[in-house]
């Protein structure tokens, strides 16, 4: 995956996220390469409105997806940014920033509100919700109940969510599952953690 970044130095917070994520990059200045990328990354945190100026020229004249990095006190910017496709709040983890930007190539939709009873979540801004408050969820534990959610019914083994939910290229051990689905329970509540349920010596079922 070649994507375009901006700066051309970008922080070493998001040069190591794209690195571990196994981005290739090419500075948006460099405009001979534009035929070769369909994606930028623009790090926004220091310089939001002459990062904004700049992505929306290329998505003007170039027709790229552009996913910004943000701070969390800086989404309001994108109320009236609508050409930005996506973004992720900085430092970015490479996991969630890989994904994001192999949707982006893909030309997959990046918004979309997906739920179970009174639980939401919303798959481009990463947000969940439990009857409208917000519950604060790391990165995997939102992986991990967003794939419960669209797969409800059938039991996964620990194995098998290592696979889905964290990739085939992780090697932590089946405890890694155990750990998030806890967290998960109490994050949901008493009233709710009963959604996750234990099939004994063989892992999770939800709903």
């Amino acid at each position: 995956m070649l994507v375009a970044v901006h700066p051309p130095e970008p922080s070493s917070e998001l040069a190591e996220a794209l690195l571990l994520a196994g981005v290739e990059t090419i500075p948006v200045a460099d405009q001979p390469q534009a035929d070769d990328w369909t994606v930028a990354v623009f790090d926004l945190i220091d310089e939001p409105a002459a990062g904004l100026r700049m992505a929306r020229g290329l998505v003007e004249d170039l027709g790229v997806s552009v996913l910004v990095v943000l701070d969390r006190n800086q989404t309001g910017l994108l109320k009236d940014a609508t050409f930005v496709a996506d973004f992720v709040i900085g430092p970015p983890d490479p996991i969630e920033l890989r994904t994001r930007l192999a949707r982006l190539v893909r030309g997959e939709p990046t918004g979309e509100v997906i739920g179970f009873k009174d639980l939401e979540l919303n798959t481009a801004t990463y947000q969940a919700t439990v009857i409208g408050r917000p519950v604060d969820l790391t990165y995997m534990e939102y992986e991990l109940l967003r794939f419960f959610i669209g797969n409800q019914g059938r039991v996964w083994s620990r194995e098998q969510l290592l696979s889905k939910v964290w990739g085939y290229d992780y090697f932590g051990g089946a405890r890694t599952v155990d750990v998030h689905v806890r967290r998960l329970r109490s994050k949901l509540g008493e009233e709710r953690a009963s959604w996750i349920t234990t099939v004994r010596s063989v892992g999770y079922r939800f709903g």
